[in-house]
């Protein structure tokens, strides 16, 4: 494998297949916050209920060969339907956490860039 695009899901752990021509190859991603446990409800201050900063994550099981992530945070039961509340892609496969508030700007020093959210704007 030369290098690949992991992606991030945020909240749940992202299991990732690809081909290869000795067969297949399944790597799971182990994506975690200190704000709040698998399963449990997001604590308010990471929503528009309170100061909707972005929470602190961590990832870790990263498959060789990664060269950059993508983290896509996405709540399939929103009022209006599947809501994409953040984007942010071309991380370092060197970056394994973010702290917490990531700042809403268009690059990170890092050389990550956020996407448009559902919200037609960047960051979280």
């Amino acid at each position: 494998m030369v290098g690949s695009v992991c992606i991030l899901g945020f909240l749940i752990g992202c299991g990732v297949s690809y081909s290869e021509n000795e067969g297949e190859v399944s790597m799971s991603i182990k994506l975690t916050s200190k704000a709040f446990q698998e399963g449990a409800l997001i604590p308010s201050r990471y929503t528009c209920d309170g100061d909707n900063v972005s929470p602190p994550l961590e990832w870790s099981n990263v498959p060789d060969g990664t060269v950059s992530f993508a983290l896509i945070s996405d709540d399939p039961d929103a009022p209006m339907g599947d809501w994409v509340h953040w984007v942010l892609f071309n991380l370092p496969a060197s970056v394994r956490s973010l702290e917490e508030g990531i700042p809403a700007v268009k690059e990170l020093p890092t050389g990550a860039k956020h996407g448009i959210n559902d919200f037609r704007s960047v960051g979280y």
